[in-house]
């Protein structure tokens, strides 16, 4: 065999071996149903907008789904799975229990989609352009979505209560959760800024506003109690953003540099080496507004099922 049979062989298991290990990641694509599905972004669009037009605090719900859904097994639609004879679900977990909403819209938003283009987009997909849209939706930023997400046909309610930061995390706890899944203090801080929407229950932050602690302004403790008593009201809702609740923007960072966070897990951020992230987010709204879209990006593409793994689900809720 000579030289150039060597240099052939050579490049010929380089070529593949690149095919066949490159990151599942690179399978999505921005394109992806630009001709199967060319108006899946305009029926997904047209039902999110329609479903927070109804209610604004579903902006919220929407964007925490697709948190929950990514942080568990991958952005694969398992949180959208009811239990089934095979599938203990998700829904049921700790953190979703009573809290999680909005699998109404996404099953509208499917349905949608279902009768544009049948059997050709994922409920993964679904779920990722509907946070996005709910974004925008609520006047926050955009981004560039890469499609191609396929289904799981399991769901794992241990991962999601293991997997999944509560409202008592500690910072450090906060940055090891999202570093193992890929994403830096800088995602988590910014990923964070949601909480510039929607609500909390009185069971998740009723410690902290009774605890007269140093890291609480006292008048916001006060206002905050009227509608969270020492015992009962358990589901009473207050707004994570006192001060703008319904509109995205940079006032979140800005209460808790004011000791004004709702939740424990919210205030924890201002210490240690995340502080100065904090910061630049409540003076930069622009900043916020990049990092945040950049961190939903990365989120959003955490453990796909792409190629031939996992289903397209004919509906979200169960399996075909």
């Amino acid at each position: 065999m000579g030289r150039f049979d060597f240099v052939l062989i050579a490049t010929l298991l380089f070529v593949f071996s690149n095919i066949l290990f490159k990151p599942c990641e690179a399978q999505l694509s921005s394109t992806f149903y630009d001709t199967r599905c060319p108006n899946v972004t305009t029926v997904i669009r047209n039902s999110i907008r329609q479903a927070i037009s109804r209610e604004r605090r579903m902006a919220a719900s929407i964007i925490r789904l697709h948190f929950h859904d990514c942080f568990v097994q991958g952005c694969d639609a398992s949180l959208l799975l009811d239990d089934s004879s095979t599938i203990q679900s998700e829904k049921s977990a700790g953190p979703n229990a009573g809290s999680a909403r909005g699998f109404e819209v996404i099953e509208a938003a499917k349905l949608a989609v279902e009768r544009a283009c049948p059997g050709i987009v994922s409920c993964a997909d679904v779920l990722t352009l509907a946070a996005r849209e709910a974004s925008v939706a609520v006047s926050g930023p955009s981004w560039t979505v890469r499609l191609g997400r396929r289904d799981s046909t399991t769901a794992s309610r241990s991962l999601a209560n293991s997997d999944l930061p509560g409202p008592g995390s500690t910072l450090a706890q906060l940055i090891s959760s999202f570093s193992n899944k890929g994403l830096s203090e800088r995602d988590m801080v910014a990923l964070s800024g949601a909480h510039t929407i929607g609500q909390a229950q009185c069971s998740l932050f009723r410690a902290r506003i009774y605890s007269n602690g140093s890291d609480i302004d006292p008048n916001f403790a006060i206002t905050r109690r009227r509608n969270c008593p020492q015992t009962g009201g358990n589901t009473n809702l207050a707004p994570l953003d006192l001060v703008t609740p319904n509109s995205f923007d940079n006032n979140y960072y800005r209460n808790l540099n004011q000791r004004r966070g709702l939740l424990q897990s919210d205030q924890i951020l201002t210490t240690g080496s995340s502080a100065t992230i904090v910061s630049e987010f409540s003076s930069n709204p622009t900043a916020f507004s990049t990092a945040f879209a950049n961190a939903m990006i990365r989120m959003g593409e955490i453990q796909p099922l792409v190629g031939t793994n996992g289903i397209i689900r004919r509906v979200c809720n169960a399996i075909n």
